[in-house]
């Protein structure tokens, strides 16, 4: 018997009819209270973290044609793209900064806890590109040999699913995989991958359709567990965080005293003069000093800390 495991299209209907990072709709009750709880987990992770110190072998600095630079009111955000795993969504974003689209759009719907989502005009939070609708990019068949990845617990595929995976890390992703053994079994030697909602992931808004992705996106500022391998996650924040944290909450039409806050910018970090280039080094997560790092994580059983839970290092290189 051959073992598969796909996100088909009415499969994904029926997980994300009330997913909140969608083009157009309104947020519930339950997400909000989910967001809360998310908060609160990560503030009491935040102040557990431990201290880091690893050699300079062990750290991976980012090209610039693989960073996007986002002008906040708030400050600079900086996401590292995944054309691996998403590429016509990363080629989407591409096309768009360099089109000049996003500069002075707004964040026009904002979750506390759970994400901020751009792209929308402050006149129509159902504004989009005219581009073509895209197919979604949920999950990667992925030879292991290929795009390696870590394998470092059990974890749901996605709270609406009874299926288990591995979860561990790909360049310092957080990440979603069947186990790399059951390649082994697979038709073609490959298993299903996807990249998590973790807070800081970068992915595509969409309706209810799987395949009607166009312009707008998200940056998740909670752990989306909800949207796992049924949203397209193309990205993730490396610096910048704190500003994201910061975009006014509400959404357009909707809230009467929101105020949304202005993208002022993007830019692909190739396209930025070298004076105003950032040298972004993110933790080498196959590394052996990452793995003594996730060590010192490990409770009493020899258990790490859930993957969203676990910071990754990021630094400026000087």
């Amino acid at each position: 018997m051959i073992m598969r495991f796909t996100v088909s299209a009415s499969l994904a209907l029926a997980l994300t009819a009330a997913a909140c990072a969608r083009e157009a709709g309104t947020d519930t009750e339950a997400e909000a209270a989910a967001a809360a709880a998310t908060a609160q987990t990560q503030t009491e992770t935040a102040a557990a973290a431990p201290a880091w110190n690893l050699p300079d072998e062990a750290w991976r600095t980012v090209d610039q044609d693989r960073l996007m630079y986002v002008e906040t009111d708030h400050g600079r955000v900086i996401i590292e793209l995944a054309p691996e795993f998403a590429p016509n969504h990363v080629a989407r974003m591409r096309e768009l900064v360099g089109e000049r689209f996003y500069d002075f759009l707004v964040f026009h719907r904002v979750i506390e806890g759970f994400m901020a989502q751009a792209g929308g005009s402050r006149a129509n939070p159902g504004h989009a590109t005219d581009k073509e609708p895209m197919a979604a990019e949920f999950t990667l068949r992925r030879i292991p040999t290929d795009l390696p990845m870590s394998e470092l617990q059990d974890r749901l595929v996605n709270p609406g699913l009874s299926l288990m995976g591995q979860a561990g890390y790909w360049q310092g992703f957080p990440a979603g995989t069947q186990p790399s053994a059951q390649s082994f079994i697979s038709m073609d030697g490959a298993v299903e991958s996807w990249l998590l909602h973790c807070r800081g992931a970068a992915a595509m808004a969409r309706t209810n359709d799987p395949n009607s992705a166009r312009s707008q996106w998200y940056i998740t500022t909670g752990n989306a567990e909800h949207l796992n391998a049924t949203y397209t996650v193309w990205g993730r924040v490396r610096m910048g965080m704190d500003a994201v944290d910061q975009i006014a909450v509400g959404t357009a039409m909707e809230d009467p005293d929101f105020r949304p806050d202005v993208i002022r910018s993007i830019r692909i970090g190739s396209e930025l003069p070298a004076e105003e280039q950032v040298a972004i080094q993110v933790a080498d997560t196959d590394s052996e000093a990452f793995a003594a790092y996730l060590d010192s994580l490990r409770d009493e059983a020899g258990a790490l800390p859930d993957i969203c839970e676990i910071p990754v290092p990021t630094r400026i290189e000087e």
